[in-house]
């Protein structure tokens, strides 16, 4: 059969091809498609690094506040540590006394902070490490407080005292942060028992428990005033513990309606004495009083407690204080005997037989005086005159429990 003819009607020559032009064309279609390619997504994701790789590549960079080279940092704040591009591996703070500042990591370990603040007036070095190994040194120091207080305390330390002292000081300073005060002094005793705290002033805080101490106690106070706060720029400067003891228990009784004082121990009267106390012009307070100093001897002179110039005895026998306003318990040699046990003669104070020079060891006087110790309860009734005030002397034990609590700052 033949072939069908194929006409050109455009009259052109049909176009030959030849094989290297063929070969060319043919080509031409896989160097576009190597183009395409070089474009495309595949080769991207390895010639570029991911977001992921580039953030392992990164350094910790750790800062530290106070920053390095700081000289007046402030010693009224915490030393914080902080990471980015990594967490936290380690921290420590030396201070050049020694002593180091515990701390604690927050949840993400990207930032430390110190549980205490820094000592004033110290230098310190801050070493932190970081989980991929990088490490920075700071170091800083501490400004010192422009002024101080301190608290000065009663009993003295490694004292034995009576049941009836409480913990008494009295600071330098004004405080008017009583709450941060309060906070950083602690009192406890062993055996236990529930101390608290109560403020007479601003510059007087006591602590006692709702009784008296049990025979045998023993009390620990522990300062920790360095650096804090008690009024506008003014700080404590005490970092201590101090220890003291109570003895046996003494509680002697004066009941001037019979101008007698018993005196019991541990619970047993051991001894009775006839006893003088304040005249009907000069009456005697009433109210539970606590032994705060004792003299073998000393002065009393009447313009001391506002009563002008009727008295004025340089050689008092075995005095001891009960109150900051001049009440005493103390030997009377000056006096008839006879009125020891009958009549109430005296400016105030209660006074006992006794003899000129205090070394006779015959008379009440001296008997009481030897018997007695700092913090012994004596209790006053009858006299004609009010409570005492419980900040006249250590004399809180005239306030209620409440009352005495009411009077905390925490």
């Amino acid at each position: 059969m033949g072939v069908p003819h194929i006409s050109n009607r455009s009259g052109r020559q049909p176009e030959r091809w030849s094989r290297r032009g063929m070969l060319a064309a043919l080509g031409a279609v896989p160097a576009a498609v190597v183009l395409t390619g070089c474009s495309g997504s595949a080769d991207a994701s390895e010639g570029t690094p991911t977001a992921s790789a580039r953030a392992a590549a990164k350094k910790a960079a750790i800062t530290v506040s106070p920053a390095d080279g700081t000289r007046k940092a402030d010693f009224a704040a915490p030393v914080e540590v902080t990471v980015t591009d990594g967490t936290l591996a380690s921290v420590k703070v030396t201070g050049n006394d020694g002593s180091t500042l515990a701390g604690s990591l927050d949840d993400t370990k990207t930032t430390w902070t110190s549980t205490t603040n820094p000592y004033s007036g110290t230098r310190y070095t801050v070493a932190v490490t970081a989980q991929d190994g990088t490490a920075e040194t700071a170091a800083f120091t501490t400004k010192s407080p422009g002024e101080t207080f301190v608290g000065y305390f009663t009993p003295e330390a490694n004292t034995t005292s009576g049941v009836g002292m409480p913990v008494s000081l009295n600071f330098s300073h004004a405080v008017s942060d009583r709450a941060a005060v309060q906070k950083a002094i602690t009192v406890t005793a062993e055996p236990a028992v529930e101390i608290v705290g109560h403020w007479f002033s601003d510059t007087r805080l006591d602590f006692r428990p709702e009784t008296y101490w049990a025979a045998g106690t023993k009390i620990t106070l522990g300062l920790r005033l360095k650096d804090v706060r008690g009024s506008a720029r003014v700080y404590g400067v005490q970092s201590k513990d101090v220890t003291f003891h109570i003895g046996r228990e003494q509680i002697s009784t004066v009941d001037l309606s019979t101008e007698e004082m018993a005196v019991r121990r541990d619970g047993e009267t051991i001894a009775t004495y006839p006893v003088s106390g304040g005249d009907s012009d000069h009456t005697t307070w009433s109210g539970i009083m606590v032994i705060s100093e004792r003299f073998k001897q000393t002065r009393m002179e009447s313009s001391t407690v506002g009563l002008g110039d009727e008295y004025d005895i340089s050689d008092v026998p075995h005095a001891q204080r009960l109150t900051t306003s001049g009440t005493f318990v103390h030997g009377n040699y000056w006096a008839a005997t006879s009125v020891f046990g009958s009549r109430n003669t005296s400016h105030g104070c209660v006074g006992l037989h006794d003899a000129k020079g205090a070394n006779d060891s015959s008379v009440d006087g001296y008997k009481f005086y030897e018997s007695s110790l700092p913090g012994d309860v004596v209790i006053v009734k009858n006299s004609g005159e009010k409570t005492v005030e419980p900040s006249n002397g250590l004399n809180g034990w005239n306030l209620s429990w409440s009352d005495w609590k009411a009077g905390s700052a925490v």
